[in-house]
């Protein structure tokens, strides 16, 4: 809700209080102002012209040479392209050194030959949002009404010297999507009075019972229908303050009529709707349920089909208007109208509500309904349209309000003891300050024995028990005087569980590392359901009943598919290098018919695809490979504490190359895998060159991390030995490091492959495997001969087990 400042004080006095103040006090008191927005928006020097002469540019066909007299000794000479302009027209004049929005300055300058010495504005021009614009006006110029003064600052004129507070309403807050309601409010916070609209009405001889009837099928979808009729109606543009209200409520001005029904709608908070009574096709008015199939051509020129849950006004036959929600096409409100039908109704929010989703029309007016508005206000609202109508279109309104249904609603009484309100709010407030805040919000109040009496008001729907008469008394009391206390008792203080400890230090790893945090859908389809899943457990689909698609019918046993899905997506928008991962559940079922919930696994998926690494000035470029994906897992593993305790075994697995595929073991059991995608699945999902991983974190959870250990810095030397051993091409490296690490005994420390050769002069079927071992003793320095003996032991037991020879 978008509330006026200037508007704000017809209602309530806010002197003392400028808007950002008036903000601050109203978040305070329960509702938030998201913002307060300055409708001037920079704009300076910008004053009331009149357009004394108006003659074609002797050099443009699509100029105009204008004489704009500013109040100044001699009128400006302007040149003006605007469609519009005119002799005689009162305008927006931006002179010689005026500021318009953006910072653009106007200066004197030469268009065609001619000296232009300022600029006639549009509304654009000034900084109104184009879909705000009145659509005559739209395309040129803006022209003031005849009395605006000439020289005088037109940002005046056109309200943009106004502020206006964005309301931020929780739904139980429909009574402030009003000015009224926003008044109601600020006089209780400032403790000042509301100051109503005076509506006088003048009603003609002739019955509006003649003209119309009124019928309601339901009342429960619609308690109360009521109708005006207006005779003789002009319709025309509206007055420039109507038009300025509306604007800065962020409503386009439309025509008179229609301009009416939404500053009522603004000013009241009640819909109203108008009807050309000449075109609505019958003297009845009878609302009822649409027909199953029934179609309506709504205002915007939609043609909508009805359900038996939608409730439309009809002329007794057809829909002229879905109720709450869209009035129809047939009966709008033209520009040869001139008898209007005025609806003013109060609808069951629940019966809006579903009209306004079924058809996805969300409206103003279908926006205060779906949350309620004030039952007793609905007659109201319709005299101040009726009194509105009668001054500004000229129209008569005829005597009397044909209506069905009931008009006034008996308000509520609640009751609270005054203990009851300062033990909740730990307050000492006294019962004559707790009458006197009920007094501000215009509650009537009576105290006996204890007890506050409340008669809440029909516009204030939210207050319906004990504990919101507390929550008014403790938020207009003012919640900064709330005492500050802390809880009793024994207290625990909060951390994260284990779990959610590695699950964050699992995050922080893969992001440092350069991956994205990716989150899919938990549904698939059911052919990419099995893929990837863990073939050592017997697991069935589970598929939905009911699914909302095909798409998302079953659901997955791995997050490997979907994120190859953002894989493809990512691709198909140019995003070439991609490194995704996801923590989330799989879901696991011994049983094909399902009779319980499957199991749930926590997983950990990643997948990388295009460049890892590119340094363009040193013109180094290094694509993603098998082992850039186990260089992430191992140092998460080293992250975790696990190191060494993880091994890789090659292995094969369905959807991953066999080649390039191994099992990822921790402790002697499997608890995932890491490998290339296949190329018939990177086919299948429309992908280039792509690793993944996928881990069971429930499974590694399950593993104690190896506590950390602690050593002083070394304060001897190390000795370092390289070795190249030619072995089978079969024989993995790794199983190669466990032997040697077990032959070094105490004084091998560190082992790492370094190189792995297979070309030229190599002997067919071996392969050249480089290692660096380092050799060390914390207390002391090593001697040559104890190097020699460790590393001769070292290579004695690879000649042993593999057959290994040393590389000439």
């Amino acid at each position: 809700m978008r509330v006026s400042y200037k508007w704000l004080n017809e209602y309530v006095n806010t002197d003392g209080y400028d808007a950002d103040v008036l903000a601050d006090k109203i978040t305070n008191a329960g509702i938030e102002v998201d913002a307060v927005h300055d409708l001037n928006d920079g704009v300076t020097g910008v004053v009331v012209g009149h357009v004394k002469v108006c003659e074609p540019h002797p050099n443009a066909d699509k100029l105009n040479l204008c004489q704009v007299d500013v109040g100044e000794e001699e009128p400006l000479q302007i040149v003006c392209g605007a469609p519009n302009v005119a002799a005689g027209q009162k305008v927006p004049v931006a002179v010689p050194g005026a500021v318009l929005p953006g910072n653009f300055k106007i200066k004197r300058t030469k268009l065609r030959g001619e000296s232009s010495n300022g600029m006639i504005c549009s509304l654009q021009e000034l900084g109104v949002d184009e879909k705000l614009v009145p659509r005559e006006v739209s395309d040129g110029i803006y022209v003031f009404e005849e009395d605006a003064k000439v020289g005088e600052d037109a940002l005046g004129y056109l309200n943009l010297d106004d502020r206006v507070l964005e309301f931020d309403l929780t739904p139980n807050r429909a009574d402030a999507l009003n000015m009224l309601g926003a008044a109601y409010e600020t006089a209780a916070i400032l403790d000042r009075k509301v100051r109503w609209p005076e509506v006088t009405l003048q009603e003609t001889a002739e019955q509006a019972s003649d003209y119309v009837s009124i019928a309601i099928d339901d009342e429960k979808d619609n308690p109360y229908y009521g109708a005006r009729i207006i005779k003789n109606v002009k319709i025309g543009p509206s007055p420039q303050w109507l038009q300025n209200r509306l604007i800065a409520a962020g409503i386009r001005p439309i025509s008179n009529v229609v301009d009416i029904t939404n500053f009522v709608l603004l000013e009241y908070g009640q819909p109203l709707h108008a009807f050309d009574y000449d075109r609505f096709g019958s003297k009845q008015v009878l609302t009822r349920r649409a027909r199953e199939g029934e179609e309506i051509v709504t205002l915007d020129g939609a043609k909508r089909k009805l359900s038996a849950e939608h409730l439309v006004i009809t002329n007794g036959e057809e829909p002229m208007a879905v109720a709450g929600v869209m009035g129809g096409e047939k009966s709008e409100v033209r520009g040869d109208t001139t008898t209007i039908l005025l609806e003013a109704a109060y609808f069951a929010p629940a019966r809006i509500r579903k009209a306004a989703s079924d058809l996805d029309i969300h409206s103003e007016a279908s926006r205060r309904y779906e949350r309620g508005v004030d039952p007793n206000r609905v007659a109201a609202a319709a005299d101040r349209a009726a009194q509105l109508m009668a001054e500004i279109v000229g129209g008569e309104v005829l005597a009397g309000v044909p209506e069905a249904g009931t008009r006034e609603v008996a308000p509520k009484r609640v009751s609270v003891a005054t203990e009851k309100v300062n033990r909740v709010l730990g307050t000492d407030i006294s019962e004559d300050e707790m009458v006197a805040i009920f007094g501000r919000l215009q509650f009537p109040v009576e105290l006996a024995d204890g007890q506050l009496h409340v008669t809440v008001p029909t516009r204030r729907m939210d207050v319906m028990i004990q504990e919101d008469l507390i929550e008014e008394i403790g938020r207009i009391h003012g919640y900064e005087h709330l005492p500050t206390t802390l809880p009793f008792g024994p207290t625990t203080p909060g951390r994260l569980t284990e779990r959610q400890s590695k699950r964050r230090q699992i995050r922080r790893f893969l992001e440092g590392a350069g991956l994205n945090e990716a989150i899919t859908y938990s549904l698939t389809t059911a052919d990419k359901a099995m893929l990837f899943a863990e073939e050592s457990v017997e697991s069935h689909p589970v598929t939905l009943p009911l699914p909302m698609s095909e798409e998302h019918s079953t659901l997955r046993l791995s997050l490997v598919p979907q994120l190859l899905d953002a894989v493809n997506f990512n691709l198909n928008r140019r995003i070439s290098d991609v490194a995704l991962f996801e923590i989330g559940p799989v879901f696991q079922s011994e049983e094909e018919k399902l009779t319980k919930q499957p199991e749930e696994i926590e997983k950990l998926a990643g997948v990388f695809t295009g460049t890892w690494f590119e340094q363009p000035w040193q013109k180094e470029k290094k694509p993603v490979d098998f082992f850039v994906a186990k260089g992430v897992i191992e140092g998460l593993f080293q992250e975790l504490g696990y190191g060494a305790r993880v091994k890789f075994v090659q292995t094969q697995k369905d959807g991953l190359h066999p080649g390039r595929t191994a099992a990822i073991v921790l402790d002697h059991r499997p608890v995932g895998y890491i490998g290339q995608i296949h190329p018939t699945y990177e086919k299948l999902f429309d992908i280039g060159e792509t690793y993944v991983f996928e881990l069971n974190l429930d499974a590694l959870f399950q593993s104690t991390p190896a506590p950390v250990a602690y050593r002083p810095l070394p304060r001897y030397p190390s000795v370092t030995r390289d070795i190249a051993l030619v072995v089978d091409e079969e024989v993995a490296a790794g199983n190669i490091e466990t032997v040697i690490r077990t032959a070094g005994g105490s004084l091998l420390q560190e082992v790492s492959l370094f190189d792995v050769y297979d070309g030229e002069h190599m002997e067919a079927g071996k392969k050249s495997l480089a290692y660096s071992l380092t050799y060390f003793d914390p207390e002391r320095t090593l001697t040559d001969e104890e190097v020699m003996k460790a590393h001769e032991a070292v290579l004695n037991q690879v000649k042993e087990v593999f057959g290994a020879e040393l590389r000439s």
